[in-house]
């Protein structure tokens, strides 16, 4: 009798996957994952499809979702999916914000809410992070719940504190800003990226600069980003403390994309401009500027009053003060 049940199970979850216009490929993905997929019935994966369009996950991206964590279809819809949900919406802020963190990390319906959220919740909290934050933080980053505490999360607190910031608020702040930067390793990633901005002259009060202000910057992988970039610097002419300077001013200089970014600007401010690059090495924010919108604008304008200044002068201002300044209004 068991057998035949089974068997009922199987066939009629085979049906509701083909319905919904899954490969059996696809398929059989999702059962390999999924042990207990095999005795769930078609009605029970239909509600369970159907509840989850009704909070906002748009029926083209439910598929994937379901591929992702083919588990959400065999959890019971009123004691586990129904209060999840309605625990994960009084963090948000926003309408669609829960339907897209479930999109994008659907194992979050999976976990248990007094064992894994409440927790987390407690720990974020005791790093000074506000209440209105901390669902932000889950919600951009729904991966967290799936990060333990002690092994994970605690480290990478211990590293944010050793590059001398402090539990009350700092590590919160940094936190909170960037919540990607918890999926990372501290020894694989974040360590040797904080070891490598301090061999190109970052002091220990940059590094927090850095941490604080662009945490994204930690987060890049030396060999691939940071050295390419540190080198087209080089080959362009600055000095090692020049690059120092440049990357304490503006950290994302070292992860800008070369060809995109630091090349078109480097070449504009030399062959165009006609400036110095050590001009640049005083204003870092140089590189923050739109190129196009800002930089290239600006100059032109100065250029047809035979106007020069300095690089700070010409585009620390919006564009109102500007105009002022120079007597273009």
């Amino acid at each position: 009798m068991e057998t035949s049940t089974t068997q009922n199970g199987s066939t009629s979850i085979m049906w509701f996957f083909r319905d919904k216009g899954f490969d059996d490929k696809s398929i059989q993905d999702m059962l390999k994952k999924c042990k207990r997929l095999e005795n769930v019935h078609g009605e029970t994966a239909s509600e369970n499809w159907a509840y989850l369009k009704s909070i906002g996950i748009q029926e083209r991206k439910l598929p994937s979702v379901v591929s992702k964590c083919p588990k959400i279809l065999t959890l019971a819809l009123h004691e586990k999916l129904v209060p999840t949900v309605e625990c994960l919406t009084t963090l948000g802020t926003k309408p669609r914000e829960v339907a897209s963190a479930i999109a994008k990390f659907p194992h979050i319906l999976s976990h248990s809410v007094e064992e894994k959220l409440c927790p987390l919740l407690a720990f974020f909290e005791a790093l000074g992070i506000p209440q209105k934050q901390l669902g932000k933080m889950i919600l951009l980053n729904p991966r967290l719940i799936s990060y333990s505490i002690e092994a994970k999360l605690s480290e990478i607190v211990n590293f944010l504190a050793n590059l001398g910031l402090s539990r009350e608020g700092m590590i919160g702040k940094v936190l909170v800003k960037n919540p990607f930067i918890m999926g990372y390793s501290v020894e694989k990633r974040l360590r040797p990226t904080a070891e490598f901005l301090k061999s190109v002259g970052l002091t220990e009060q940059g590094l927090q600069t850095v941490a604080m202000s662009f945490p994204e910057v930690l987060c890049r992988d030396v060999d691939k980003i940071l050295r390419p970039n540190f080198d087209y610097l080089k080959r362009s002419g600055f000095e090692d403390g020049q690059i120092a300077a440049l990357v304490s001013g503006y950290p994302p200089i070292l992860i800008k994309s070369i060809h995109n970014s630091l090349e078109p600007r480097i070449r504009f401010l030399v062959e165009v401009m006609g400036r110095r690059i050590d001009e640049v090495a005083d204003y870092p924010d140089f590189f923050r500027h739109g190129l196009k919108k800002r930089v290239e604008r600006r100059h032109k304008l100065l250029k047809q009053r035979t106007t020069h200044c300095s690089l700070s002068e010409m585009l620390d201002c919006n564009q109102k003060k500007f105009a002022t300044k120079f007597g273009l209004v």
